[in-house]
């Protein structure tokens, strides 16, 4: 029997403005904030931190919008968990200065998403967090 292991990045959809805050990444694809899940920490802590690291803002974070895998590269998946998020103050977004992670930020509302280069798993989580 083969195990499968794949690291885990939690994501959260932040709405500011009336659109989405997505990141561009080393890939020139946008995606959700958030990243890698540490040891010790709940998804939910993990999502808190990572926004607050790429984009200098708290957030509250809700419930669990959706789980998908992502095939990153051809032998490399993620698994990637993405939650409802809340900005507490986003006026820091303002301030922000780009990590070497990521490229450019931007807020996109949720109909102009089929016209960037967005992975469908980010696209069908924005979806079912705006449908919710």
């Amino acid at each position: 029997m083969v195990s499968l292991r794949w690291p885990v990045s939690v994501k959260g959809v932040v709405p500011v403005d009336g659109g989405v805050v997505l990141l561009r990444n080393e890939r020139d694809e946008w995606e959700l904030p958030g990243g890698r899940l540490e040891a010790g920490e709940t998804p939910e802590e993990c999502v808190a931190r990572e926004i607050a690291e790429e984009l200098g803002i708290e957030v509250r974070v809700g419930d669990l919008i959706d789980a998908w895998v992502y095939p990153v590269l051809p032998e490399s998946s993620v698994l990637v968990l993405t939650y409802a998020c809340e900005a507490v103050d986003a006026t820091g977004l303002a301030d922000l200065v780009m990590s070497d992670e990521h490229h450019d930020v931007g807020v996109f509302p949720v109909a102009t998403l089929v016209t960037i280069p967005l992975p469908d798993g980010y696209r069908r989580s924005i979806e079912r967090w705006h449908t919710r």
